[in-house]
């Protein structure tokens, strides 16, 4: 891909991950437009405010959910970034309706709008949680990792093509439980779900270059999965808050002991390549020749947190933990 000549748009664009993939695509790629589409005027606001006008950016307001205004705004984009969606489980659970409305329909209205408007390439994000769901959250980025795949039915004779990338927890999110532990250091005791519970982990520039590696790489029909590191979260309470006395609460509803990013199931359709793993689809549209140079994985694999072969030492988690430590330090004190 010749970035200079695309035309990008971000959905989310304002979220932790669209501050960082328009950074990203300022700093390094330059596209010829670059559009961040998010329904909140206030982040978009303090956005540009903060640095992000270029020249080359547009900022639109709109919701996923209107159909119409995702055209409007997907006039002349040749590249799409799906990143917006409900993502607290709790509040998926207790808005169930609107988690469907944004993360399924939201998602439905994205391919239809691309599809009209000749986007030539889409990627959507998605989650570990995708696997096996056991909340709402994830059962609605399983449904959207479905919408996304077989939109392609539909785009190919028009050149439209979808995937998605599948990656777990993501340091420096609105999401990480870094903060947390950060707040409970100041009062000397953090808590614990469960002392044996592991997680997949890496940093938002390492999600946002591997989502631009995806879309160059992409035909179509693929879910990617990154090679990325586990860390126990253990291991990362004693990083944060070294010398606290730990209190075990037991795991909450919804919330698995390990991560899964791919499941037995999914392998004997899945590729392996040296950095990541591509699931491909079972459709009959999928061209065999597609990704010929990967390799197949054994009889079953499990891409999982707690069987993985790399694992975060405790140098390498108080290098990721530094940046958010020092920007909390600067904080006052929650009364």
């Amino acid at each position: 891909m010749n970035w200079a000549n695309e035309s990008v748009l971000v959905t989310g664009g304002t979220g932790s991950f669209g501050k960082k993939f328009v950074e990203i695509m300022l700093r390094d790629y330059q596209p010829q437009r670059l559009v961040v589409f998010s329904r909140d005027e206030l982040k978009q606001h303090e956005m540009r405010r903060s640095g992000f006008d270029h020249p080359s950016m547009r900022y639109f307001i709109g919701d996923v959910r209107d159909v119409e205004r995702l055209k409007r705004a997907l006039a002349g984009v040749t590249v799409v970034v799906h990143a917006a969606a409900l993502k607290q489980v709790p509040a998926c659970e207790y808005n169930p309706f609107e988690a469907i409305q944004t993360n399924i329909m939201g998602g439905r209205n994205v391919t239809d709008a691309a599809i009209d408007q000749g986007v030539r390439r889409i990627l959507a994000l998605s989650t570990d949680k995708a696997v096996n769901p056991i909340n709402l959250y994830g059962a609605t980025k399983l449904c959207a990792e479905k919408v996304f795949v077989q939109a392609n039915a539909y785009g190919g004779t028009q050149g439209t093509r979808f995937s998605c990338a599948r990656y777990g927890n993501v340091v420096g999110s609105h999401g990480s439980v870094i903060p947390v532990f950060l707040e409970q250091r100041r009062r000397g005791k953090i808590t614990i779900t469960d002392p044996r519970m592991t997680r997949f982990w890496l940093t938002l520039e390492q999600g946002v270059r591997f989502v631009i590696r995806c879309l160059e790489q992409m035909h179509g029909g693929e879910i990617f999965v990154p090679k990325i590191p586990s860390m126990r979260l253990m291991d990362l309470a004693e990083t944060v808050a070294p010398g606290c006395r730990v209190e075990y609460i037991g795991i909450r509803p919804g919330e698995k002991l390990h991560e899964v990013l791919i499941s037995e199931d999914e392998s004997r359709q899945t590729l392996e390549t040296e950095d990541m793993y591509v699931i491909q689809p079972s459709h009959p549209w999928w061209k065999s020749e597609n990704w010929v140079n990967a390799k197949p994985l054994p009889e079953g694999f499990r891409y999982s947190s707690d069987n993985n072969e790399r694992w975060l030492t405790r140098p390498e988690l108080e290098e990721l933990v530094a940046p958010e430590a020092s920007a909390a330090e600067e904080l006052p004190a929650s009364v």
